[in-house]
């Protein structure tokens, strides 16, 4: 475990100079990314490696619809280098971005198949997705999956793919009618 530290918001008045930074929201909380005057961004946790993806295939997302918005604002960047947290530095962020959105859209078109059209509980669903993956569940992934399963339907569930109705004092999801 870290030791307590004190730590102060980074704040563009007290970054150094040479240094700003820029909004990636999606992955977490008021996550930002660096850039350098000399063409290096450094993309925080906003990526992950290809390999990674095809090992884990559930990474971290808080907000769906924003975290595949910073994928394009990533695209759209002109750098000498992309120095991503969770994958190797490039010249060319497209082709790691592009990774990272099919296995959102993956993750999309498979959680609403996983009950067959029947309704299902999020335990249920969780433990479908482990199975679907062949992942071995412990309480990290219990967390970290987890919440991002719950960001999934939200947004499967705000963009009309997924319903979620109560039966029995249980929360239901469902696939919406075609």
């Amino acid at each position: 475990m870290a030791q307590p530290s004190e730590a102060l918001p980074l704040t563009p008045d007290v970054l150094p100079q040479g240094l700003s930074s820029f909004p990636l929201p999606g992955h977490f909380f008021d996550m930002v990314g660096f850039r350098t005057d000399d063409g290096v961004v450094f993309a925080a946790d906003a990526l992950v490696g290809g390999a990674t993806l095809e090992k884990y295939h559930v990474s971290f997302v808080y907000d769906v619809e924003a975290y595949l918005n910073s994928l394009d604002s990533l695209c759209a960047m002109e750098a000498v280098l992309f120095v991503p947290s969770h994958a190797e530095p490039v010249t060319d962020i497209v082709p790691l971005a592009a990774q990272n959105r099919q296995k959102i859209e993956e993750l999309l078109s498979l959680i609403p198949t996983l009950s067959h059209g029947e309704p299902a509980t999020f335990e249920e669903l969780l433990c479908l997705l482990f199975t679907h993956y062949g992942l071995e569940m412990d309480f990290n992934q219990y967390v970290l999956v987890g919440s991002t399963l719950r960001s999934y339907l939200a947004y499967l569930l705000d963009t009309g793919r997924m319903t979620a109705s109560f039966s029995q004092n249980r929360l239901l999801w469902a696939p919406a009618a075609s």
